[in-house]
């Protein structure tokens, strides 16, 4: 049933804290009565999964696992027992199949995607194709433990093209993981377990970003000193830009700060960093704090032309975190990458530990190697994965880590066939971005480098701009910030993320423009507009009010 304006205030005092995921679930249920009475579609764009998939490279992936049930059962076959897929001959043998099955879904596109790893990467085709084949079966455990050799090699080659632009990516090693999240859970744990951070110890992350690296530094185990660099930068207009200014960067100077936290493009605003800034921060970090430790998530830089990491600026200090989530519509497989350059910081750092602090580390990794003290800050992330004693058996599942090879080379094949995938995904974006403002009856707002995966509308910004501070004073004094909320999810059945939960303006809240098709987006920005301007009438209703009862003199 309908919240009652009193209850809803209540509401939305309690609910003003928590998670806006875990406030999105609320305003989801209430939309209920509306949604079952068929009043209103529930129009929820809270969620940043797309509503869109990779669909070739899926159909490539399940005939790969028909061949390697086929070679399965070529090895040993008793009834529903079947032995494991065999080396010797494994390349020809796929061939063939290929010209077998040539009309079946996926076969074409997996000899292509086989084909450019021998011709283009150079691999052995018997031990790409064993590895494809043993990999999608998983009847083993990952060997390499950190990543498959060939799988490695794939994700390198598509991380150069997607994040590094005209910049080579140096020599590297990438560790397969579940997700960008858990990229970030075991760089934390890593951190700590070896003292590169400690309890108390000072960081900075770039605001607003995705909630849970806000929330990750406040649990107890960490209790970090949090300095927030906001993206305060405005356009001449007035309006966000979603940039740091040069006095936010300059805060990194200060050396006392260990580690940056970044999500570029960010998130909610779904903004890169601008060349400018970037260059601001290398400066910064050369000059000033070259001890600072960098940890950039790119999931949203497929969806900005010409887009470069951060690791290409200061491979030294910073360490790659990617997932493959948004851009190929996998976040239900949950394929991540960590990406750290071999000559890095963070190996200095570990040999400059106190004696004391090393001895304790070379007890918790001398299970890995004879002279623990020379296992690297990546091998110390692998095993701190599992505990360091099941080191044995870290790693991506083989079959996840397949699904991302035969992604990667997708991608790749995508390119050298002028970047249609590519250009597909972008152009969802940018269309549904166009969709919404048609609905307010709005221009789109003029940011530069912006993947339009996600919009940040601030609604005390526009109340300055349409109706100036008296309105906007009016807003604020009458209501709280998650009203608008509230207000969408009663009267529309339109959900959206308070942006207040991720640091952005507490007046701000998120549409994802990635997870609803086309035909939503109007509807949700018409409603957004007929809720701003309910305010507006409501505002206006009261200074009547104010007139007649002479609070206020009229003009």
């Amino acid at each position: 049933m309908s919240v009652e304006p009193m209850q809803r205030k209540d509401m939305e005092q309690i609910y003003a804290g928590i998670s806006p995921f875990e406030l999105e679930g609320k305003l989801v249920h209430l939309c209920d009565h509306q949604v079952k009475k068929k009043v209103k579609q529930l129009l929820n764009a809270g969620r940043g999964n797309p509503n869109w998939i990779a669909a070739t490279p899926r159909e490539a992936f399940f005939a790969l696992g028909q061949f390697a049930v086929e070679e399965s059962r070529r090895t040993w076959s008793a009834g529903d027992l079947a032995g494991m897929p065999k080396k010797s001959g494994i390349a020809g043998r796929l061939q063939q199949y290929v010209e077998t099955h040539h009309s079946t879904a996926g076969v074409e596109a997996l000899e292509r995607i086989v084909q450019y790893g021998i011709a283009e990467l150079g691999f052995d085709p018997d031990s790409w194709v064993h590895e494809l084949a043993d990999g999608i079966i998983g009847d083993n455990y990952p060997v390499p433990g950190r990543m498959l050799v060939h799988t490695e090699e794939t994700v390198k080659a598509f991380w150069q093209q997607e994040l590094c632009g005209d910049a080579p990516l140096g020599d590297c090693d990438m560790f397969g993981v579940e997700g960008a999240t858990a990229a970030i859970c075991n760089i934390f744990s890593t951190f700590m377990t070896n003292r590169l951070l400690s309890p108390g110890d000072r960081i900075a992350i770039m605001v607003p970003v995705f909630v849970p690296y806000l929330e990750i530094p406040h649990l107890p185990h960490y209790q970090f000193d949090i300095v927030e660099i906001h993206a305060s930068g405005k356009l001449e207009d007035g309006s966000h830009s979603w940039q740091y200014p040069d006095e936010e960067l300059e805060k990194l100077k200060d050396p006392s700060i260990k580690a940056l936290f970044v999500v570029n493009p960010s998130n909610p605003s779904s903004v890169a960093m601008a060349p400018e800034s970037v260059e601001k921060l290398v400066q910064i970090v050369k000059q000033h704090n070259p001890n600072l430790m960098i940890i950039t998530d790119d999931v949203y830089g497929n969806f900005v032309p010409d887009f470069r990491s951060l690791m290409t600026y200061l491979p030294y200090n910073t360490i790659g975190v990617y997932s493959y989530s948004k851009y190929l519509g996998v976040t239900g497989w949950r394929l991540g990458v960590v990406c750290i350059e071999k000559d890095n910081l963070y190996d200095r750092l570990l040999q400059e530990l106190p004696e004391d602090v090393k001895q304790v580390m070379n007890e918790r990794y001398a299970p890995l190697k004879p002279n623990p003290e020379e296992t690297t800050f990546m091998e110390r992330l692998v095993a701190d994965s599992r505990s360091v004693a099941l080191n044995h058996t870290a790693g991506l599942s083989t079959p996840q880590q397949v699904q991302m090879a035969i992604m990667s080379i997708f991608c790749l094949l995508d390119h050298e066939h002028g970047d249609t995938y590519k250009q597909q995904t972008i152009e969802i974006c940018r269309r549904r971005l166009k969709l919404f403002y048609e609905g307010l009856e709005m221009e789109i707002p003029r940011e530069s480098y912006s993947a339009s995966y996600y919009s940040e509308f601030d609604v005390l910004n526009w109340a300055l701009k349409e109706h100036g501070k008296e309105f906007a004073a009016y807003l604020k004094k009458t209501y709280k910030p998650l009203n608008i909320l509230f207000r969408l999810a009663e009267r529309s059945s339109v959900v959206l993320i308070s942006g207040s939960g991720f640091h952005a303006p507490e007046w701000s809240v998120r549409v994802s423009l990635a997870n609803l098709h086309d035909e939503a987006y109007p509807e949700i920005g018409r409603a957004l507009k007929e809720a701003l301007h309910s305010y507006v009438e409501e505002w206006k209703q009261s200074r009547q009010h104010a007139v007649e009862e002479n609070l206020i003199p009229t003009r």
